[in-house]
């Protein structure tokens, strides 16, 4: 296995610390396009920087459901609100919520294909998931991250509607995929196995399989990922 120093992650990460240590904005690094932020955590859209990304089906979480996440973090501390939002939006997808087109083997051979197609183009893959009504990906982008989820939803989205009908899908309206996606830089090598973890449990805790080898659609199925693509070192 080749072993990549990936230390971009962690210097980001320590100056980061540094800034809210000392109790100073990051309006000077938010200036740049590759800083934003969508709560409770900075984000970073950086070439090379590691990022774990998850995106949904649209109709993954009815409006009713949404209302009462809205009423259970309501007693929550501000600043941890946006935390406990996407832990119980995790909780509620694993539930297995809306049309789940994504659980059509047909559709879920694509979307995989999708992300295997420009892996060492667009960006690095590193590990993924994916579930009936959602998806995570891991990867080192070779190009900005918003551009690249663009490209998967783009594409797969586009696919899926017009076989909808034929593949008796049921995704209602439109649109196949929630305009948003969900996105966090890896912060050391710890961090990086945490993650992937994650998403290789995730079908497990969602009681779709016993074993992460057993789901066909992950990086964790034998044969699926690449020995050189998982970087041995991040710091």
């Amino acid at each position: 296995m080749a072993e990549k120093n990936l230390s971009g992650n962690a210097e980001l990460q320590l100056g980061i610390e540094e800034k809210q240590g000392r109790g100073d904005s990051l309006a000077g690094a938010e200036s740049s396009r590759e800083w934003y932020s969508r709560g409770y955590l900075p984000h970073c859209d950086r070439i090379g920087l590691l990022q774990s990304i998850t995106f949904r089906l649209a109709d993954s979480l009815p409006q009713d459901v949404l209302k009462r996440l809205e009423l259970e973090i309501a007693y929550v501390a501000k600043e941890r609100r946006e935390l406990h939002r996407r832990k119980l939006i995790e909780k509620y997808m694993d539930s297995g919520m809306g049309c789940c087109a994504l659980k059509h083997p047909v559709v879920a051979d694509m979307v995989q294909s999708a992300f295997l197609s420009f892996d060492g183009v667009k960006y690095r893959l590193i590990a993924w998931c994916i579930m009936p009504n959602h998806v995570h990906v891991l990867i080192e982008p070779l190009i900005e991250v918003r551009k690249i989820v663009q490209s998967w939803k783009s594409f797969t989205g586009r696919w899926v509607m017009r076989r909808n009908a034929e593949l008796e899908l049921g995704v209602p309206g439109k649109s196949l995929w929630m305009r948003e996606y969900w996105d966090r830089y890896i912060r050391n090598e710890g961090h990086l196995h945490t993650v992937i973890e994650y998403i290789h449990q995730n079908p497990v805790k969602a009681r779709l399989c016993q074993f992460p080898e057993s789901w066909r659609w992950s990086s964790a199925y034998p044969g699926t990922l690449s020995p050189n693509v998982m970087p041995k070192r991040i710091i």
